[in-house]
């Protein structure tokens, strides 16, 4: 009986302490509203430098610019102090560190001056800024940030000035206030890798850094709290890819970090985890922190203009990827995961591709690779990717060709403006030859110059491999019935001159929906075929991923509304067949057009 009791009291404790954790957990922060807060006023920030623990730094208001962050949105000038950051001066990593002035929150650390600047003086994002981020959540589930903010009264005074600043320092401070770094982490990659992708992700807004911290699922026992490191992730798995900033106020559902945008995405689905700083590095030119990102304690759901907003609890839905190399001494597998983003995820499947298929001890820089596998979309069919690539004279890598061969798959269907596609995964097999296996189109001809409707005739083709002997293909064509007197157009040609072709229609650029986009990127050719079309001098109509050939005037008549909506393209000739060879052993390159005439 008395171990009963005990345990009871145990568990009661227990019970109670929870409740005692969760209540303060829960407390409202109290805010300091911009109309209060003027120079001179001293405060204290805090940051991880090293571990897990934040640590306070003393800082001391310059003064307030106004608009200084977009219309109505002011900045704080503040100078930290400490040895730490009078050391390391404004970091990559720091931003999002929450700022307390007389005890209540501020807003967060979130701007620099300069790139040399010998001062560690910095620009924070008020926090009732920040704060409009939850009202703008309408994720399911998400709950109200509690914190009480003050209302923001602004100053009388109107224009850029900085109170307490000449104004000729405030014309400089504002040319150069600029939002602190956030570094996407780039870990398992090979340097080539990142370069080779890099303007790609600065298109976007995103600055590479190699392998200076890593992604895991270790458990980090030290909770999250105002001044954690916290990060975002976008790849995980055998590679990784990361971002990490400072988290600015926290409650028992939710999270605010960064004081500024990752890319200002709007609602985003990234992985969210806690961080451990390693330690920091500190640079006139580019000191940040070098960071392992750990334990997963939910997920980002709003990127905006004044920082980041995290949901404790939501489970992220990434793109699960399976990519096989087949051909070296050993087969290699790489499993990892992608976000589910339509403006970064073509350039992060690029990025992870090529790294892995770069990465490996048989890549050669005379590789070629067979590809075979699928996108599986949620509701339609698997998107299919059978291709081969190899490298041409002058040209890119066969890595490379591949990478941005699925890059452009996946913007395809993305960019719809119909319905956002559910990706449930990518599987991808490459057979990896280490030899160049590429032919050039050397020559076509027919021993005809005229057919009738119905005849059979030859086509003879030239191949001239790489380093190789000249291959020649027959390829037998049968002229349709249906086909017109006149001049018949033959087009012997690779692959990818068709789908040229085909892509430089008005209809191909014009916003399909997602099935059509799907079921055009099915019919696209490999380019291990030579194909010979025949082309009719007559018009063909394309509607949606529909080909309608040879119609007839008066058709064209009653279709021709269609026209003004582009949901329908005239071509002037039409495709009234295609033949191919089987599948050869070559990536072929090149294109010739005969002429005969049908009686």
């Amino acid at each position: 009986m008395r171990r009963v009791a005990t345990l009871a009291q145990v568990v009661l404790c227990f019970f109670l302490l929870c409740l005692t954790l969760s209540a303060q957990h829960s407390l409202p922060v109290e805010t300091i509203p911009l109309s209060e807060i003027s120079p001179g006023m001293k405060g204290v920030a805090y940051t991880v430098f090293q571990g897990t623990q934040p640590e306070p730094m003393p800082v001391e208001v310059l003064g307030v610019l106004k608009n200084a962050n977009g219309p109505k949105g002011d900045i704080i000038l503040i100078r930290l102090g400490g040895a730490k950051a009078e050391y390391t001066g404004v970091v990559a990593g720091m931003s999002g560190s929450p700022v307390y002035l007389n005890g209540k929150l501020a807003g967060a650390l979130a701007f620099r001056i300069g790139e040399f600047s010998k001062d560690p003086i910095a620009g924070v994002t008020p926090i009732g800024e920040m704060l409009e981020i939850s009202a703008m959540d309408r994720t399911p589930g998400a709950g109200p940030v509690e914190a009480k903010a003050s209302p923001v009264k602004l100053n009388k005074t109107s224009g850029p000035g900085v109170s307490g600043l000449p104004s000729d320092l405030n014309g400089g401070v504002q040319n150069f206030l600029k939002p602190i770094e956030t570094p996407l982490v780039f870990n398992g990659f090979s340097q080539d890798a990142v370069e080779q992708f890099a303007s790609k992700f600065a298109a976007i807004g995103i600055q590479p850094v190699m392998g200076v911290g890593s992604v895991s699922d270790v458990k980090q026992p030290e909770p999250l709290v105002p001044g954690s490191a916290v990060s975002a992730v976008l790849v995980r798995g055998d590679m990784d890819i990361s971002a990490t900033c400072t988290v600015t106020y926290i409650d028992a559902n939710q999270l605010l970090a960064c004081g500024h945008p990752l890319l200002q995405f709007g609602m985003v689905d990234l992985p969210m985890t806690k961080a451990q700083v390693i330690a920091t590095l500190a640079s006139p030119l580019n000191a940040f922190k070098i960071v392992n990102a750990t334990e997963p304690v939910g997920a980002f759901v709003q990127d905006r203009h004044t920082g980041i907003l995290g949901e404790f609890g939501k489970k992220p839905d990434m793109i699960p990827v399976t990519l096989t190399i087949h051909g070296g001494p050993v087969e290699r597998q790489f499993h990892y995961e992608v976000l589910n983003n339509p403006g970064l995820s073509p350039a992060a499947m690029m990025a992870t591709v090529y790294n892995a298929l770069h990465g490996v001890n048989e890549y050669g820089e005379e590789t070629s690779y067979r590809m075979s596998g699928s996108i599986a979309v949620s509701g339609y069919p698997n998107v299919s990717l059978q291709n081969m690539y190899a490298p041409e004279d002058g040209g890119q890598p066969a890595a490379m060709l591949a990478a941005t061969s699925l890059g452009a798959r996946f913007g395809r269907i993305y960019d719809n403006p119909y319905s956002a596609p559910d990706i449930r995964g990518v599987k991808l097999d490459f057979d990896l030859v280490h030899e160049r296996r590429w032919a050039r189109l050397e020559g076509a001809r027919t021993d005809v110059t005229e057919a009738r409707p119905g005849d059979e005739i030859t086509i003879e083709t030239v191949l001239r491999p790489y380093r190789g002997e000249a291959i020649v293909k027959q390829i037998p064509v049968k002229i349709p019935t249906s086909v017109s007197q006149g001049p018949l157009r033959i087009l012997v040609s690779d692959g990818g001159t068709l789908d040229h072709i085909r892509q430089t229609t008005p209809l191909f650029n014009s916003k399909m929906d997602l099935a059509s986009t799907i079921s055009l990127l099915n019919k696209e050719h490999v380019n291990n075929r030579i194909y010979v079309s025949l082309l009719e001098n007559d018009p063909e109509a394309m509607v949606a991923d529909k080909v309608m050939p040879s119609l007839p005037l008066s058709i064209m008549n009653v279709m021709d509304s269609m026209r003004g909506r582009q949901e329908m393209v005239v071509q002037a000739e039409s495709s009234v067949d295609e033949s191919a060879t089987e599948p050869l052993d070559y990536v072929v390159s090149g294109a010739q057009v005969l002429t005969i005439n049908i009686k």
